[in-house]
């Protein structure tokens, strides 16, 4: 318990908050003319696209509102989808729905969404309810389907890893896993649980749910601590060879590790949050002062 203390005690001096992660790492490294290239989901995703990094595949991308209803049409011979706001933020609009009858669907907590209500959700979107302008797009893609390692801490929802680089070096990485209270959704600020992952070994390590450390997930009981993560190595790879497509030198990279696919990029962020570094009980300048000579 000593060791511990001393290890989070130590690790607070190297605690940046949002004020410093600001000034010393995002404004520096990213020009603000360049944030639309990260913010736009629809805009990242094509860039990803011609330069053959793995994402999931986009159905369509709703625009406007009389688009929709043809849209929702053209999606009822998909079994599963996700939705989201191409400028949203912290998991705000985001639906991933499975379709129960044929214009049915329904969400991890069983929520269900008939056309109607579907047709709403989308022209929230479009009217910029999740984004912080009064316009947006909604994109509509593929739902990839979690690794055995995945489902076998928690079977519902779709986790995603979240790695943080600068000037394309991994500085640290965590594993976001939905719970209960989520409803299917691994965004931290849903209600999801953080896990720490040890980079250099591959494994993840302790999680972090309601301000406790935890070896178990909350929901289902499973144990996750010291487990070695598939594909690791390709994982890192895909964030650096991302970092590297976009002229933002401090950024975020989230990627799921899908069952048939492997490791795929859903997003990449300018302003990544500072939560991971609680998670991994590591400050982001001790990782800075590790990782990279500046």
């Amino acid at each position: 318990m000593k060791k511990l203390l001393k290890k989070i005690l130590n690790a607070s001096e190297y605690l940046v908050g949002i004020n410093q992660r600001n000034l010393e790492y995002v404004y520096p490294n990213n020009p603000r003319k360049h944030f639309p290239l990260a913010n736009d989901k629809v805009l990242a995703k094509s860039i990803l696209e011609k330069n053959g990094v793995p994402v999931p595949v986009t159905y369509a991308v709703v625009n406007e509102l009389w688009e929709i209803s043809t849209i929702l049409e053209q999606i009822l011979i998909q079994k599963e989808i996700v939705i989201k706001p191409a400028n949203g933020s912290g998991g705000g609009g985001i639906l991933i729905l499975f379709q129960k009858d044929e214009g049915v669907w329904t969400t991890h907590s069983g929520e269900v969404y008939k056309k109607n209500k579907l047709y709403h959700h989308l022209a929230s979107i479009l009217y910029g309810v999740y984004s912080s302008g009064d316009k947006d797009k909604a994109i509509i893609e593929y739902c990839l389907t979690p690794h055995p390692f995945l489902t076998g801490i928690y079977d519902k929802g779709i986790p995603d890893f979240r790695i943080i680089l600068l000037k394309g070096i991994p500085l640290m990485a965590m594993l976001r896993v939905p719970t209960n209270k989520s409803g299917g959704k691994a965004n931290l600020h849903q209600g999801a649980i953080g896990i720490g992952v040890d980079m250099d070994r591959g494994i993840v390590t302790q999680g972090f749910y309601k301000n406790k450390y935890v070896d178990y997930h909350p929901d289902s009981g499973n144990y996750f601590a010291g487990k070695v993560i598939p594909d690791w190595s390709k994982t890192l790879e895909i964030s650096i060879e991302t970092s590297k497509l976009f002229p933002l030198d401090y950024l975020g990279v989230d990627i799921i590790l899908d069952r048939y696919s492997g490791p795929m990029v859903i997003e990449v962020n300018a302003r990544p949050g500072l939560q991971i570094q609680n998670i991994n009980k590591i400050g982001l300048k001790e990782s800075v002062d590790k990782n990279i000579q500046l």
